[in-house]
C-alpha cells in the first residue's frame, strides 16, 4: 500500500549511524532530509560523481550546500562510470556506485561503525524496473524487482521509500520548500526506462489507479518463488560440488541444471548468462559424453569451459 515519506521513515529502523546515497535529485533529497530530521547527528551523505555529464560539478556544489544546511557530513567520491564493450551504461554506473559506497564506508569520516546505506528508489522506480524486466523477457530474478533490504560486501542496504509514489515525494519536498536538482538525461527518451516513465506510467495511472500496489504484489510473489529456487540450487550444488561436476550436473533435469548453473555463476562470480548463452551451455552439457569433448562458451562477462571433469568460469580481462 502506498504511504507517505513521513510514514515510511517512521517505519524504517536502520542501524545507526546511517549513510544516505545522495544525488541531489528529488528522491534522495527527500530521503536525506527525512532521515536527518528523524536521527539528528546520526546521518551522513555519500554523493557519487559519475563524471558523465557537464553539470555533474554543479550537482556537487548543490549537494555540498544542502548538506551544510542540514549539518550532515558529506563525502563526494569521483568514479569512472564509462561502460566497457558489451556492458550497458546502466550496469557500469551501478557497479561504480557500489564500489564507491564500499570505499566511502572505509574512509575515516564514516568510521567502522557505519554499516547501513539508505537508497532513495520509490514505488514508481519499482514499477519501472518490473516493466523493464518484462520488456526484456527477463526471468524471476529480475521480475522480483528491487528488494527493500539486502547485503552486499558486508554493507546493509535499505530502500525505505519503495512504497511511496514519486509524485508524493515531490509534493512532500515542495511542502517543505526544499529545492533539488534535475538530471537532464531523465528526459531523454532514447532510454527505455525514461520512455516507461514518460509514456506508460501515466497511462497505467489512468487505466489502473492501484497499479503500484498490484505490481508490487506480483514482484513479491516472484521474489518468493526465486527464493525457493535459490534454496533448491544450494541443495543441488552441495551434491554437484563447486566448481560443478559435469556428470553430476547431467543427473539433474535440464531445468534444475539451469537453476544450479545460474546460482553458481551469480554467487561465485557475480555474473549472469543470457537465456541464449545458458541454452547453448545446456546443449553442450547434454552432448558431453566423452573425455575429449571440449566446452568453451561465452557466458555473462566471461567464459565457461571444461576443466577435466568439471566446469570452470573465467574472465580473460581479469587475468
Amino acid at each position: 500500500m502506498s504511504t507517505s515519506v513521513d510514514d515510511a521513515i517512521k517505519a524504517f529502523a536502520p542501524a545507526l549511524p546511517l549513510a544516505v546515497g545522495y544525488s541531489g535529485g528529488a528522491d534522495s533529497t527527500a530521503l536525506l532530509l527525512a532521515c536527518a530530521r528523524q536521527w539528528p547527528q546520526q546521518v551522513r551523505a555519500i554523493h557519487v560523481h559519475h563524471g558523465l555529464q557537464d553539470c555533474a560539478d554543479d550537482f556537487v556544489r548543490h549537494c555540498e550546500s544542502f548538506c551544510a544546511q542540514l549539518k550532515v557530513p558529506l563525502r563526494v567520491l569521483r568514479v569512472d562510470a564509462r561502460h566497457a564493450p558489451g556492458q550497458s551504461p546502466e550496469d557500469a554506473a551501478r557497479n561504480a556506485r557500489y564500489a564507491a559506497f564500499k570505499s566511502a564506508l572505509q574512509e575515516p569520516w564514516a568510521g567502522d561503525d557505519v554499516s547501513c546505506i539508505a537508497l532513495a528508489q520509490h514505488a514508481d522506480d519499482q514499477v519501472e524496473t518490473l516493466l523493464l524486466a518484462l520488456s526484456r523477457g527477463a526471468g524471476l530474478p529480475c521480475l522480483s524487482a528491487m528488494p527493500a533490504h539486502w547485503e552486499r560486501d558486508g554493507i546493509q542496504y535499505h530502500r525505505p521509500l519503495l512504497q511511496v509514489p514519486g509524485a508524493a515525494i515531490r509534493a512532500w519536498l515542495e511542502a517543505q520548500g526544499v529545492a533539488w536538482v534535475t538530471d537532464p538525461t531523465n528526459a531523454q527518451q532514447q532510454f527505455t526506462r525514461n520512455r516507461i516513465r514518460a509514456q506508460l506510467l501515466p497511462a497505467l495511472d489512468h487505466a489502473f489507479p492501484q497499479f503500484r500496489e498490484t505490481f508490487a504484489r506480483s514482484a513479491a510473489h516472484a521474489a518468493q518463488a526465486q527464493a525457493l529456487l535459490g534454496e533448491l540450487a544450494e541443495q543441488d550444488l552441495q551434491n554437484i560440488g563447486v566448481p560443478p561436476s559435469i556428470s553430476r550436473l547431467q543427473s539433474l533435469s535440464r531445468a534444475r541444471q539451469a537453476n544450479a548453473l545460474r546460482h553458481w555463476l551469480k554467487t561465485s562470480w557475480r555474473t549472469s548468462p543470457s537465456a541464449a548463452q545458458l541454452e547453448e551451455l545446456l546443449d553442450q552439457l547434454a552432448a558431453c559424453r566423452t573425455r575429449g569433448h571440449s566446452i568453451h562458451i561465452k557466458l555473462g562477462s566471461g567464459f565457461v569451459r571444461r576443466s577435466l571433469e568439471h566446469l570452470d568460469w573465467y574472465n580473460p580481462r581479469a587475468v
